[in-house]
């Protein structure tokens, strides 16, 4: 299953292989705006034919709550159905609550913006000297810190370490990128954001969080953590996208990354999170959670991500992509559009406001593919010209695309478990391959001896562990003994010295969010 995004997409129009909004038509007549009950029709329809088990909707319009409505099933195979309660993880679309309560402890003194993050985290070190002294908070917030696109994040998926022992670690990773000039999506500068909260303020992130903006939003149905989910139920049920079908999979510990992904909410909750952001941080009650100036900061273009050639000709209404603070930027058919996708084990979501037209749409679903950025434009498109562009691109090319995506991602698998020879012998007995290896970066791994076979442990995160297979020369293949969402099968290559003796171990495992050729795996005396 390909895992696009674990929220790369910035923004679905940023990502989708599909043209349209050539112009900049004026807004829709407001007699010829879309209905509850048209919203409805679409979305179900849209479910149906995705082929997604179940997913939730909101959408507000001028400062009223015009759709929150679940649908279809908690769990493929299970009788439950979604409603606008009903909770999904909303992963990486809490790196703008992160945002907030950073510009919240900015206001009220407890930090700067242009702090230097050694000053309150004095440990914080990357690969470059001058960039961990150089790092500001807001390069935390907006990609530009010189690491790669989901650079280190093996090091919290799964594994024991805290927060601060996951940015320890970090300083292992080379810098891949130009430090505030390029573009790199960094779960882990959110880790450290996160920290920052809680020296600035004298809470974790998530009191911060739970106390300072979801207890004023009223948003009771948000948690920060699966361990909540037994007593708040209502809880729909992940799925892993397969070449074809879904499969109903665990929910998966998030605590340790929850400033880059933590938060669990419903569709009536993000409805007053929508609703916030479009009133620039002011309550219902007059109240303000942040300043309008702040909003105007997160929603500043701060980090540039460039617009090939193939993307204008494919969206000639975009013309700019940007990182804001804790918000992807874009614009499309004249208008300036705030967003944010987010990846999780088994679910994926998707954000889109559009300021100007006071304009707000969640999709949260329980499945791994594109619906939810198809979705938002689709409905985007009938706020702002009244009829969906052609009609139903988004939607049905998108479709199209993310069954291609599915193939193309099975067959990369394939190939890379493939045989380059056929018919060759390991060099070695099988007891030379066994051994302890070690990488600064994430930690232990063992091959050992089972019933004859050989068995790979990476030991950070016990469940993965695989059953190796004989693939050609001193390459095997990885077998994992659990089935995981973003990746299947790798292979694992041994590497000798000029005595013989295998040395290291390189892991290629085909996928698009957990980077296994970073973990330099070496033998330990």
């Amino acid at each position: 299953m390909i895992a696009r995004i674990l929220l790369l997409c910035v923004l679905s129009l940023c990502s989708t292989r599909i043209v349209c909004g050539q112009n900049a038509p004026a807004a829709a007549d407001q007699t010829a705006l879309p209905t509850s009950d048209n919203l409805r029709t679409l979305i179900e329809k849209s479910r149906a034919e995705w082929d997604v088990p179940g997913l939730s909707v909101a959408v507000v319009h001028q400062g009223e709550v015009v759709l929150s409505a679940g649908f279809g099933l908690r769990e493929q195979g299970q009788p439950e159905p979604v409603d606008g309660s009903t909770v999904f993880a909303i992963a990486s679309n809490t790196k703008a609550f992160t945002a907030a309560a950073v510009a919240m402890l900015q206001e009220s003194g407890k930090l700067q913006w242009q702090d230097r993050v050694q000053q309150h985290l004095p440990w914080l070190q990357v690969a470059d000297s001058w960039v961990s002294h150089e790092l500001r908070i807001d390069d935390l917030l907006c990609h530009r810190s010189g690491l790669g696109t989901f650079s280190g994040d093996l090091l919290w998926w799964g594994t024991p370490y805290t927060p601060q022992q996951v940015l320890q670690r970090a300083r292992h990773l080379p810098l891949k990128n130009r430090f505030r000039a390029e573009y790199g999506y960094s779960n882990l500068m959110f880790l450290a954001a996160g920290e920052v909260i809680r020296t600035a303020s004298g809470q974790t992130w998530q009191q911060f969080i739970a106390e300072r903006i979801l207890q004023p939003l009223q948003m009771q149905r948000t948690v920060l953590s699966v361990k909540d989910l037994a007593a708040l139920g209502n809880a729909a049920r992940p799925h892993k996208t397969m070449l074809t079908g879904n499969q109903p999979i665990d929910w998966f510990n998030w605590d340790t990354m929850a400033a880059a992904g933590g938060i669990i909410s419903c569709s009536d909750d993000m409805a007053k999170w929508l609703q916030l952001q479009l009133r620039r941080g002011q309550l219902p009650n007059g109240e303000r959670l942040f300043s309008e100036a702040s909003s105007h900061r997160m929603w500043t273009p701060h980090t540039i991500i460039p617009v090939s050639r193939a993307a204008q000709t494919r969206i000639p209404s975009t013309h700019f992509r940007s990182c804001g603070l804790g918000w992807m930027l874009a614009d499309y058919r004249g208008r300036m559009t705030v967003g944010h996708g987010g990846g999780y084990d088994g679910m994926y979501s998707q954000v889109l406001l559009v300021p100007e037209e006071e304009l707000g749409i969640v999709v949260l679903t329980n499945s791994m593919t594109g619906i939810g950025s198809a979705l938002t434009m689709t409905i985007a498109d009938l706020y702002l010209s009244g009829q969906p562009g052609q009609p139903g691109e988004w939607l049905q090319q998108g479709l199209a695309q993310d069954r291609s995506g599915r193939e193309e991602f099975h067959e990369r698998i394939k190939k890379a478990v493939e045989p380059v020879v056929a018919g060759t012998q390991p060099s070695h007995d099988l007891a030379a391959y066994v051994g302890q290896f070690e990488c600064p970066l994430y930690g232990t791994a063992s091959v050992t001896l089972e019933n004859g076979g050989l068995v790979l442990q990476l030991h950070p995160f016990p469940e993965l562990q695989a059953d190796l297979v004989h693939l050609h020369y001193d390459t095997w293949k990885i077998v994992w003994r659990k089935s995981f969402a973003w990746f299947a099968e790798g292979t694992v290559q041994f590497v000798p010295d000029a005595a013989g003796v295998f040395q290291q171990l390189r892991l290629d495992v085909p996928n698009d969010d957990l980077w296994f050729d970073e973990l330099q795996l070496r033998r330990t005396p």
